[in-house]
């Protein structure tokens, strides 16, 4: 059954281009150490026009803007991949632990889900990278912690349906423990709403973490596409914005652009009411 779904993505006009446009994304995040400089080398050619020394020119302390702008997809590919597997993780442990147990565990578990629902996350990254070390790392657990909620009340809901059916019943009656049939039997059948949910949540960690770089809480170290935005934005009043301010725009639409796509996809596979939509 699940084979349909990858099927129905690569049939899918939009399905295909977004894995086209993400795995073009992905190919650079990895290839980039090995096709430019260093993007931090400073140069004394600043603020020059795209040339062929410099294909998208120089910023305000002559660093190569192309050299950041493919060392900028290595840094928002990572943190959509990594935030995006490890809120669905959370979300499939606490939904489906919340689902199979059941009683005063899931009454807890599920209000302090609820709670955390009313927070807006965005907050809550100003206030804590304002206090913690802003590391691409902590930035990417900060953003895992936050935005699991969703995707928990959904798990939890299709698992109280999936804990009825004949087979799970059927081994629980011959001694499975909870693990077992978590695992083997819940898990499997909820395969294709935690891909959803991954890609889902892959597109709003970009999103988060472009955002809170633009607004300058992100590690000055650390190559992004919204630090280069909002560096450009500094100078806008000269031509540098053409080069400057333009591509990394254009490259962070087009990787939120791939996972929309892609998840557009899924949920027309997954729900036959969507698919002549």
């Amino acid at each position: 059954m699940h084979v349909s779904y990858g099927r129905q993505l690569v049939r899918s006009g939009f399905g295909r281009t977004g894995l086209a446009i993400f795995g073009l994304l992905a190919v650079v995040a990895l290839v980039c150490p090995f096709l430019v400089r260093d993007p931090h080398l400073q140069t004394v050619q600043v603020l020059e026009a795209p040339s062929a020394a410099h294909l998208l020119g120089t910023n305000d302390v002559g660093q190569d803007l192309l050299a950041r702008l493919l060392c900028g997809a290595r840094t928002s590919v990572l943190v959509a991949l990594c935030a995006g597997a490890a809120s669905t993780f959370i979300a499939a442990v606490v939904g489906v632990s919340a689902g199979l147990i059941g009683g005063l565990y899931e009454k807890v578990v599920m209000r302090l889900v609820d709670a955390l629902l009313v927070i807006p996350a965005i907050l809550v990254l100003i206030l804590v990278a304002a206090y913690v070390e802003p590391t691409m790392w902590g930035l990417i657990l900060l953003i895992s912690a936050l935005q699991w909620q969703g995707g928990a009340r959904i798990v939890r809901a299709q698992t109280l349906s999936l804990k009825e059916r004949a087979h799970v019943s059927a081994a629980k009656t011959f001694g499975a423990g909870g693990l077992h049939v978590a695992c083997r039997h819940v898990l499997p059948d909820l395969a294709p709403i935690l891909v959803v949910s991954f890609v889902h949540r892959a597109r709003r960690a970009v999103f988060m973490a472009a955002g809170l770089a633009f607004i300058g809480i992100a590690d000055p170290t650390m190559v992004s596409w919204g630090t280069m935005i909002r560096h450009a934005l500094d100078f806008y009043y000269l031509p540098a914005w053409k080069w400057w301010l333009l591509p990394p725009g254009i490259c962070l639409s087009l990787l939120i652009l791939s996972f929309l796509f892609m998840g557009h996809s899924l949920e027309k596979a997954m729900d036959p009411r969507l698919r002549d939509a």
